[in-house]
């Protein structure tokens, strides 16, 4: 079987690498890993050889070791190892196995390839055409969205991580190998279904080949397609979505009454959000605020995205300091990071609550809408109780507010002024006098 020109023809089609490239090939000793080698070899391209010892089957590991050693003796090839402690690092931070051998793979890897002295700029692997259609249908029962359904691609997306062999079947690699007399090891993991790859590959692929013996060829093709359909899906999507977007410094607005006017709501709001880290389970959440009031908000791990008025508004939570909230009249509550204010509106008759949680504030002297925001250097006030003005950061010094309690100081202000250092102290200027007739009372319900 010969597989050199596919071979030579997938990775010139592709732009995959030039002879020019500095080309690390990650060799466990199997198969596949050995028959790269040998195209690689048979086509002319210089290449290092990089094994993984994961001390899983004791014996048999220290043989594969050496096997693969031989085998960089015989292709001339640099040789790298490197002994991990897998299971140890999997129960540490509380991983499969198999994801506890991928991390320290790839992660070393990298340094291989960041080290310069190594002159290595490609990683290679032996992924082939079976291992890509059982990802396309583990990802398929996985619910995953269109992306997904690719499988896997011939390049990473910064072209450091190359898989030459995608177009070539199991088969033809065996056959290759048997016609070259090329030796390999067998890992018994491998026949273990125990694993959800090995279960796909060897229970229900071939089950699914009795009723279809074309699933293969069929599932090959839908690859393609998915590709194709893929690429015009991206371009939908950048088209759609760049007309919803208005940024505006550090946050990105989103009308919402755009917004409710898109077709494939669901979609569009997962496209627009998954560069700010929101999961897709999310996505009804956010949904949800477009039919909720004005302070609703839904957080991933790096960012927020709030409903204000007629706007969704995603902003960082890094740059947090800058946000903002405006207070309607008409609005009982207000969510916060910190908290919920609420309000409500009392007769002349009100008793003076010493919580410093309740803000009790002459209704007459308030402007709406009111704003919510963190503090900042140059604010100042008149502090319950006396005439001069004080600075903020004096204010919360003599509080002996500590950095953290500083950093998540909330003002509510009224007309540029402000009223209330929120769950701290109110303005003396806007205090309750004989002269009141109406009170307002806010409340913080902290989180």
């Amino acid at each position: 079987m010969n597989l050199l020109e596919p071979f030579q023809e997938f990775i010139l089609s592709n732009h995959l690498f030039t002879k020019k490239d500095g080309l690390l090939v990650a060799v466990s000793g199997g198969v596949d890993s050995i028959v790269l080698c040998d195209l690689l070899h048979q086509s002319g391209y210089a290449f290092s050889i990089a094994h993984c010892n994961f001390q899983l089957r004791e014996k048999e590991s220290e043989a594969d070791e050496a096997f693969v050693a031989n085998i960089a003796k015989h292709y001339d090839a640099p040789f790298y190892r490197k002994k991990f402690d897998t299971t140890t690092f999997a129960a540490a931070h509380k991983l499969s196995v198999q994801l506890a051998a991928r991390e320290l793979r790839y992660a070393w890897f990298r340094e291989l390839l960041d080290d310069r002295a190594n002159h290595l700029n490609k990683l290679l692997t032996a992924h082939h055409l079976n291992d890509n259609i059982e990802t396309l249908l583990m990802n398929f029962f996985k619910s995953t969205g269109i992306r997904g359904l690719q499988g896997i691609r011939a390049k990473s997306p910064d072209q450091t991580i190359i898989r030459p062999m995608l177009e070539l079947s199991k088969e033809d690699i065996l056959q290759y190998a048997s016609a070259q007399s090329l030796s390999w090891r067998e890992d018994a993991s491998n026949q273990s279904n125990k694993y959800t790859r090995n279960y796909f590959r060897n229970e229900l692929i071939p089950i699914v080949q009795k009723v279809m013996p074309q699933a293969e060829d069929n599932l090959k093709q839908n690859l393609k397609r998915f590709r194709d359909i893929n690429t015009l899906y991206e371009l939908s999507v950048e088209k759609i979505t760049a007309k919803l977007r208005v940024q505006k410094g550090a946050e990105t607005f989103v009308s919402v009454g755009a917004l409710q006017k898109t077709p494939a709501l669901a979609t569009v709001l997962y496209e627009l959000l998954k560069p700010f880290s929101f999961s897709p389970a999310q996505t009804d959440a956010v949904a949800q605020l477009l039919k909720a009031e004005s302070g609703k908000y839904v957080l991933s791990p790096t960012h927020r995205v709030l409903r204000n008025r007629q706007w969704l508004i995603i902003s960082s939570l890094k740059e947090e300091h800058h946000a903002f909230f405006l207070w309607e009249e008409e609005m009982p509550q207000l969510h916060f990071p910190a908290g919920v204010l609420s309000m409500d509106q009392l007769g002349n008759a009100a008793k003076i609550d010493p919580d410093p949680a309740v803000a009790l504030l002459d209704a007459k002297q308030i402007s709406f809408p009111l704003l919510l925001r963190k503090w900042k250097a140059g604010d100042y006030f008149y502090p319950l109780g006396m005439t001069k003005k004080k600075k903020l950061s004096r204010f919360l010094i003599d509080q002996k507010c500590s950095l953290v309690e500083k950093e998540n100081t909330w003002v509510l202000e009224s007309e540029k002024k402000i009223i209330w250092v929120v769950g701290r102290r109110i303005d003396n200027r806007f205090k309750l006098s004989a002269k009141t007739k109406s009170v307002l009372r806010i409340r913080l319900t902290a989180k």
